[in-house]
């Protein structure tokens, strides 16, 4: 059993969801957040909720598709209708839309919830996950370093100030990211 397994033996019989509160998931598009709420939904054994898979299915479109006919306004304010629900909720993971933290009230919201957790991948990380990707528009047209690298510095002061804790998704298995995520989660929380 490795590092994570034992982890989640210990956890395991807990009342994980009164333990944790919300688990907030934020980062660049493509920096693994889909991946890691999924692996931390099997671990602590709570809900783990998308933030665009469930957006596009109550749309009934895709994002590119919301993007194009409504805009990105229209879009954020569904991302923060959306939040605005999940502080129903308690004992979830959310993996959030890159831009959701860029907006003071989402953060706020999500703090007030729970823990924000950033993933921090580097631009030619972020470039080798999203290549073959149409599902993002505002990299659609744009699908190189520089201007990943630019669009990530407009957002790097806000996820920084959002993040509880911050992990590196760079040349990392799901795992290992997970591991160092559970420790640092029942750290704060102990």
């Amino acid at each position: 059993m490795d590092e994570l397994g034992q982890l989640q033996s210990e956890i395991s019989g807990q009342k994980a969801g009164g333990l944790l509160g919300n688990i907030f998931l934020i980062g660049f598009m493509g920096s693994g957040k889909s991946t890691v709420s999924a692996c931390l939904s099997e671990v602590f054994s709570i809900e783990a909720i998308e933030m665009d898979q469930l957006i596009a299915k109550r749309e009934g479109k895709s994002i590119p598709d919301i993007f194009a006919q409504h805009g990105e306004a229209y879009f954020r304010g569904l991302e923060t209708k959306l939040l605005d629900e999940l502080s129903e909720k308690r004992g979830v993971v959310v993996s959030c839309g890159g831009g959701v933290p860029m907006r003071e009230e989402n953060v706020i919201k999500m703090k007030k919830n729970g823990l924000v957790v950033l993933l921090r991948a580097s631009p030619q990380t972020i470039l080798e996950r999203v290549r073959n990707s149409h599902d993002r528009p505002l990299l659609e047209g744009h699908k190189d370093v520089s201007y990943i690298s630019g669009l990530m510095e407009q957002r790097r002061e806000k996820y920084e100030a959002a993040a509880d804790i911050t992990v590196s998704a760079d040349g990392r298995t799901v795992r290992e990211i997970c591991t160092e995520l559970v420790k640092k989660i029942l750290e704060m929380r102990i």
